[in-house]
């Protein structure tokens, strides 16, 4: 694939970016596409490698064919490249933006040098797809006069809707905020993903005949029993929306949010909403948890002006290289360094909170604790390690522990919905694995709703997977 010996001559290139010094100033995305000729010079980087571990279990899990499309831009035929792209995924400006590519860490060129840059080719691919107009909606050439509901419009929800109805079905699709998106909406900063690549797949949606449904919950507006009555097939996409606590001393401080809370304000802020935000400006703020989440919080408070950002994570600091415990290709444990990382922060590993402590008026002004060691999984503090942190604002970004039972998820369990272990939606009763029907006649799930707390690439792949499930069960009805 691409050029026979294009791993010797050229070195791995990565987009350009904003410096951070004024990407910081605004909310807009600071990373700019592969310009054509370097494009073309990094698909050229693409081995012949016989086995491509890029794919599949150790790669992408919406199995997208990265040795073709490379070889496509290689030689300059771009909208075969994106037309090969669109088989396997139905948003590739979100996941060229958001995932953490672990095809790029399963890569064979990788053993022995920087792995060919697989995200940064399909945002590449995927803009210049839109630049000149080749993503257009694609209707069914028939109806099959099912109908659908999915619950959730995060990236499962909205890939399951788009491919049940781009296969004949009637899709409504339900969200209980007020605009469609879920956390790709709500939870992820702007300077990230601009809220515009949501929308105009919106539009496409739309045109392609899914009706959206906005400040809708289901289980409390609508019950379960209504939607089983109403619909042929329900789909259950409504994610892992349960944040992990810290039920330590002060933890009712005002100043202590939990790091949604922080994100979605900010982020309806910027899409123009009359709305008080939780400002950073010229506070010190403390982020508990050491994932994305965290970092973009970091992220954020730098673009409110904090006076200091400092993130805490209680495992110990990675290795700056691949650890043995996850060799190649396996996603491997590392240190890695955000763009918001970049932009400004002092991360503190092997640190466990205690407790936070408040004025008068119950106003968070430090958090304390001690560095602790791990022995056996298990934490202790180091005696002499204690600290005391001035802390006006701290956002717990720690997880999510399962999805929010209340509401629909109680409602189906009356219809006999079984959960596992970890409170999510058990779906694997059908014939064979992979079915995605829970222990509820044509109720499905996928997504985090299933797997619990995930990557957007999976969230996709899931719903394009349940959306063939869902589709194979409608058929075999209609042809009864």
């Amino acid at each position: 694939m691409g050029k026979p010996t294009g791993f010797l001559e050229f070195k791995k290139e990565y987009l350009q970016k904003i410096e951070p010094k004024e990407r910081v100033k605004n909310y807009k995305e600071f990373e700019k596409p592969f310009p054509e000729a370097i494009a073309k010079d990094q698909g050229a980087r693409c081995m012949d490698c016989g086995i491509p571990f890029c794919h599949g279990e150790t790669g992408c899990p919406v199995d997208n064919l990265i040795p073709e499309f490379n070889d496509f831009v290689y030689r300059g035929r771009w909208k075969e490249a994106w037309e090969n792209l669109s088989k396997t995924n139905n948003f590739p400006e979100f996941t060229g933006r958001l995932c953490p590519a672990p095809c790029e860490s399963a890569c064979t060129l990788g053993i022995i040098e920087p792995p060919v840059s697989i995200k940064s080719i399909e945002r590449t691919i995927i803009d210049r797809a839109w630049e000149e107009g080749w993503v257009i909606p694609q209707p069914p050439v028939s109806k099959s006069g099912k109908k659908v509901a999915v619950v959730g419009s995060g990236p499962a929800g909205l890939a399951a809707g788009q491919q049940l109805a781009r296969a004949g079905h009637t899709v409504t699709i339900f969200e209980k905020n007020d605009r469609i998106g879920g956390l790709l909406r709500y939870g992820i900063p702007d300077f990230k993903m601009e809220k515009r690549h949501i929308d105009r797949r919106m539009k496409q949606m739309e045109a392609e005949g899914v009706t959206f449904k906005t400040n809708v919950n289901v289980g409390v507006d609508i019950t379960a029993k209504q939607l089983l009555a109403d619909f042929d097939a329900v789909v259950l996409a409504c994610g892992s929306e349960v944040p992990r606590d810290l039920p330590v001393e002060g933890r009712n401080s005002k100043g202590v949010h939990f790091a949604m809370e922080f994100l979605s304000k900010n982020n309806k802020h910027v899409a123009g909403d009359d709305i008080e935000i939780i400002n950073a400006k010229d506070k010190h703020v403390i982020v508990i948890g050491g994932g994305d989440t965290g970092s973009d919080c970091v992220g954020t408070s730098n673009r409110h002006g904090a006076k200091s950002v400092t993130q805490i994570e209680l495992f110990p600091e990675p290795p700056k290289e691949r650890d043995v415990s996850t060799p190649w290709p396996l996603y491997p444990k590392m240190l890695r360094t955000s763009t918001s990382h970049e932009e400004g922060v002092n991360r503190r590993w092997a640190v466990s909170t205690m407790g936070f402590k408040s004025n008068e008026k119950g106003e968070v002004t430090a958090i304390y604790g001690s560095e602790v060691k791990e022995e056996n999984g298990k934490f202790s503090p180091i005696p002499g390690t204690e600290f005391e942190w001035p802390a006006d604002l701290v956002f717990l970004a720690m997880g999510f522990v399962n999805p929010v039972k209340e509401g629909l998820l109680a409602d189906l369990q009356k219809e006999g919905l079984e959960l596992d272990g970890r409170g999510n939606v058990k779906a694997d009763f059908g014939t064979k694995p992979g079915s995605f029907a829970t222990s509820v006649p044509k109720v499905y799930a996928c997504g985090d709703v299933r797997r619990g707390q995930s990557l957007i690439v999976w969230a996709i792949s899931e719903g394009r997977k349940c959306a063939d499930q869902v589709h194979h069960f409608l058929m075999q009805e209609v042809e009864a």
